[in-house]
């Protein structure tokens, strides 16, 4: 079998890729509850994670994440778990792998490690290093095309999680997290921080969460000026709750209709994120094709 193009290469050709949508909103809705660790049911509950992998896949994702992005030892240890930070890391890879099959690319999705970085908090950069290479060694072995750092909000733990995976020379992303006017929680703004992760070394940068498609669409051109190649997964809105269920706002359509916005504004990868479903990435995969004609 002839090897996958690679991530950058593919952006490099002009191509415009379409991720996946939410994981924890779907998962869930399967009945997975804020006691549990998102990232057990990658061994407890594997045919539910699979499941989810498998609609993106039928939904036309050229690019599908794994259930990873609590998965550092750090985050791991607050369920005790810290100590099956390989096992558990290797098993999402190995679910999103099987789903994805010879064509669709698995990004590791890797966040935050839940602690502020010294001076504001008491985890040193040594610390968070570590933590983020145990997890990129870890899914970068079991096969990732790529490695998502996903929801970020310090620039200097996104330095530190970068510095980790450099070494293992799998193509990088890394999306912030901002809030309506355009910072992100430490007050960088969207352009500062496109430039500070292109400074790291990293080639593909963008935005996830906290914002629906419409407040994230500035944020874009941005980002694109500091050359990076963007990625943009807005959640389907903002949640509300009624009936004991977590509903969002933004319909397929209306994502589909802004990730052609993306796209046109100089996005090279457009998914969703929080809320997001199949429906939303199928549309988003129809509207963007076409517009590629």
């Amino acid at each position: 079998m002839a090897e996958m193009t690679s991530l950058i290469e593919r952006l490099e050709a002009g191509e415009i890729l379409v991720s996946d949508g939410a994981m924890s909103t779907m998962l869930q809705k399967m009945g997975l509850t804020s006691e549990t660790c998102p990232e057990q049911w990658n061994t407890s509950n594997p045919e539910a994670v699979a499941a989810v992998h498998r609609s993106y896949v039928l939904a036309g994702s050229d690019i599908i994440c794994t259930n990873s992005c609590g998965g550092n030892p750090l985050k791991l240890d607050r369920y005790g778990l810290s100590g099956r930070t390989a096992e558990l890391n290797a098993a999402g890879v190995r679910l999103a792998k099987e789903a994805a099959g010879d064509k669709v690319l698995v990004a590791a999705s890797v966040g935050p490690t839940g602690r502020l970085l010294e001076p504001l908090g008491d985890l040193s950069a040594d610390e968070a290093r570590a933590a983020f290479a145990e997890q990129v060694g870890a899914a970068t072995s079991a096969g990732a095309d790529a490695i998502l750092f996903e929801t970020f909000f310090d620039l200097a733990e996104a330095e530190q999680a970068i510095k980790a995976a450099l070494p293992f020379g799998t193509p990088i992303i890394c999306t912030m997290t901002f809030d309506a006017n355009g910072r992100t929680l430490m007050g960088t703004d969207a352009a500062s921080a496109a430039r500070a992760l292109v400074g790291f070394g990293v080639r593909v940068v963008g935005a996830n969460c906290g914002l629906g498609p419409e407040a994230m669409l500035p944020l874009v051109r941005q980002m694109a000026a500091s050359g990076a190649f963007v990625m943009m997964q807005p959640n389907a809105g903002l949640p509300s709750v009624g009936g004991g269920e977590v509903a969002y706002s933004v319909t397929p359509e209306t994502m589909a209709d802004y990730a052609v916005r993306f796209v046109d504004s100089g996005a090279g990868i457009v998914g969703g994120c929080c809320g997001s479903t199949p429906e939303h990435i199928a549309a988003i995969v129809k509207a963007v094709k076409q517009q590629m004609g």
